[in-house]
């Protein structure tokens, strides 16, 4: 017998609205829902293999416990949360509570409920160090936001925008970056259809490149330099919104002095493109006169990656792309409580970095970002009083994901206690202590709430409309499987230990477990909807109000968005004072030849879907580094030959493949593949890893601990074992 199911897929962060076909319990086919209301039926690959991944042969059904030969036996998960606690237990009554840290990876943003316990779980036992991607791939987005400071009545909706620049941005592949994740090609042509100007700045010609009004095409890295550039033209040509800028705006003298260096012939010379197109990109944005500049991962993760999200702020601001008094908000809350939305600046951070939990390596302390993930692997290498002992992973995989994976890698085999969650045996499942095998999404409940905090997170509005969406329980797991959902993997640990666990400010029933749906209510406590009236549109629906517009400014109220801060600004005349160079480095470096950088895959998502044949067909699951043909004929390569990439840091082997659309002087890259160092000779069928290429203790972002992730300066060869 045959059902239908409605629920939304949580391959990704997109969340797609979708239908679930069930036959005999399982699920064996997913399509888009077109009567959602905000997908209009789209869904993608990765979503609609969701039966390849729930019923895949390597999938986890049991948890596993490594044994003293290095194997792994399965375990009941019941006692593996009993040992795992009484591990914990003596390590805290030993060494103290700092010595047990979390990671909370890419996948737990799915799981709202599992993020929430491990949170109240660490706090619980009075421990900080709880490490996430946020000072991983974009720290800048909050680091900026907080010295520039938040709109309360949030940015332009894309789809009210006339003009929008994408900045190393590829929200066709990536479903982030300025266009709205839900159903991005169709908002795009809707978009482009009404005649918006779309301007695109990236060493690559993407997808939405393609489609770009203008492209501007420049060496990596030098996103501050453009943006600097566009800025100048600005402010010269008086094109800015001179009323918010003297109603709502500060600083404005000193970035005038800031930019005055960075003209067009400059930016021509040193980021490798046209100085009179750039004029021209800076012209269109600040004709707009709705729309905004939005900044994707790779520029976040190249050098000064702060500064290049502040700019983008700061070109926001002085064109006036925020909510006005009276206009419609982008994303009133569902299932989080709507505050009052007024036209004006919030109070900036008194503190935006080193404070909270100090780190014991580089001077490192709590940031806009949070922890700094990448000195996590030298707090747990660096012996002494505070050494991180235990780490529990959770909807990640650092050995893909952390950056400098050498040293992540001596990390990981020093712990003393590691476990993981995970639905598979990754790469860091395999060096962990015990692996707890979790539920699928299928098999457990959600809500979309997770997408709406995004307006928080950078300029991105969140869902563009007051969207909500329940995902009941489609189908249970796999007969004689032993697994949970990862909020009960917290609550069952804190239980054996004696801890009482705090869910947005209830405390939870410890003697009698909640459902997961009490936790969702737990949640969604003080939400604009209830939880009960969501669960009556189980196609998900938009909650339209028209009374929530952004409300007058308060009187006397003194916060302004600064444009002048001192610290970004002595930042940028950094940049305008250092020497560059022809070459694939920076000043002061050696001699290389390329610069790398990060990129997104359409069919997988960072570490996860590499072993689904619906999403990567053929025996070669690997990472290509794309090259320039131009490179290619030079270098005497061609598609599918091993190379040495190599950066100051280490040597990696990738597999060739050519690309017109990447800027000659540029390898493209996907990060979080691969595996440990004793697998390389595999290249051909597990990629490589680009973190490896990075350097903890190199140059960092001395505020967030960011080291350089993309745009990394290497050299490239053709392999003498060519591995076939």
């Amino acid at each position: 017998m045959s059902t239908e199911h409605l629920t939304f897929c949580r391959f990704c962060h997109a969340f797609c609205a979708i239908r679930v076909t069930v036959e005999d319990g399982k699920a064996v086919k997913i399509i888009g829902d077109k009567e959602n209301p905000t997908y209009y039926g789209y869904s993608c690959k990765k979503g609609r293999q969701l039966p390849e991944q729930h019923y895949h042969p390597d999938r986890l059904l049991q948890s596993q416990k490594r044994q003293k030969d290095g194997s792994y036996q399965p375990c009941k998960v019941e006692d593996a949360i009993e040992e795992i606690a009484a591990q914990l237990s003596l390590i805290i009554e030993e060494h103290g509570p700092r010595a047990v840290a979390m990671y909370t990876g890419t996948f737990s943003h799915h799981y709202p409920t599992g993020t929430a316990f491990a949170m109240a779980f660490m706090g619980a036992i009075g421990s900080a160090m709880m490490f996430s991607p946020s000072t991983i791939d974009q720290p800048g987005k909050p680091m900026a936001t907080a010295f520039h400071g938040r709109w309360n009545a949030g940015p332009t909706r894309f789809d009210d925008a006339d003009t929008w620049l994408l900045v190393g941005t590829n929200p066709l592949v990536s479903m982030w970056g300025g266009i709205p994740q839900f159903n991005p090609a169709k908002r795009l042509h809707d978009a482009l259809k009404n005649g918006l100007n779309l301007l695109v700045i990236d060493p690559r010609k993407t997808d939405v490149a393609e489609k770009a009004k203008i492209h501007l095409q420049p060496k990596p890295g030098e996103d501050p330099t453009i943006l600097a550039g566009m800025i100048k033209v600005i402010l010269d040509e008086e094109l800015f919104d001179q009323d918010f800028v003297d109603e709502q705006v500060e600083g404005i003298e000193g970035l005038t002095q800031a930019v005055s260096e960075y003209t067009p012939e400059y930016v021509e010379s040193r980021a490798g493109i046209s100085g009179s197109a750039m004029a021209e990109t800076a012209r269109t944005f600040a004709a707009g006169p709705r729309g905004m500049v939005t900044c994707g991962t790779g520029p976040n993760m190249a050098p000064r990656g702060t500064l290049t999200e502040y700019l983008v702020l700061v070109l926001n601001t002085i064109c006036g792309r925020w909510v006005k008094e009276g206009e419609e908000i982008p994303n009133p809350f569902v299932f989080l409580p709507q505050g009052e939305n007024k036209a004006q600046a919030e109070k900036r951070p008194d503190e935006i970095y080193g404070f909270g939990e100090k780190m014991r390596v580089r001077d490192l302390a709590t940031s806009a970002a949070g922890l700094p993930t990448s000195a996590a692997a030298d707090e747990i290498l660096l012996d002494g009083e505070g050494q991180v002992r235990a780490l529990l992973v959770v909807g990640g995989n650092p050995m893909a994901a952390w950056p400098d994976q050498l040293r992540t890698y001596d990390a990981m085999r020093k712990l003393e206690l590691s476990a993981t969650l995970d639905i598979k045996m990754s790469a860091t499942a395999k060096l962990s202590s015990y692996v707890i095998a979790p539920k699928l999404s299928l098999e457990s409940p959600s809500i979309s709430m997770p997408n709406e905090a995004l307006t928080f997170y950078g300029v991105s509005p969140g869902y563009p409309e007051p969207y909500g969406q329940y995902g009941p329980v489609v189908v249970d797991p796999p007969k004689g499987a032993d697994v949970i959902e990862e909020w009960q993997f917290f609550y069952g640990l804190a239980q054996h230990m004696g801890l009482q666990l705090n869910i947005s400010g209830t405390k939870v029933d410890m003697a009698n477990a909640p459902t997961s749906d009490d936790v969702l209510e737990m949640l969604t406590k003080g939400s604009r909807v209830p939880l009960s009236e969501v669960k009556k549109h189980p196609h998900g629906h938009i909650f339209s109000d028209p009374s929530i517009v952004a409300k007058p400014m308060d009187e006397g109220w003194e916060p302004r968005l600064d444009v002048g801060s001192a610290e970004m600004l002595a930042e940028l005349n950094e940049v305008g004072s250092e020497e560059f160079t022809e070459h694939g480095g920076y000043a002061g470096d050696p001699e290389f030849s390329h610069r790398l950088i990060s990129r997104r895959l359409k069919n997988v998502y960072n570490s996860s879907g590499r072993d689904l044949k619906k999403l990567v067909p053929g025996n070669f699951s690997y990472n290509p580094a794309f090259m320039n043909p131009d490179d290619l004929k030079e270098m005497d390569l061609e598609t599918g030959d091993v190379i040495e990439v190599s950066s100051g840091r280490a040597t990696i082997l990738a597999i060739v493949e050519e690309a017109p659309d990447v800027r000659a002087g540029v390898i493209s890259m996907a990060h979080a593949w691969g595996d440990a160092p004793e697998h390389d000779n595999s290249v051909r069928f597990i990629g490589s890893n680009t973190g490896r290429l990075t350097d903890n203790a190199g140059r960092i972002d001395p505020r967030c601990g960011m080291p350089v992730m993309s745009a990394i300066p290497v050299n490239v060869r053709k392999a003498a074992n060519q591995l076939e």
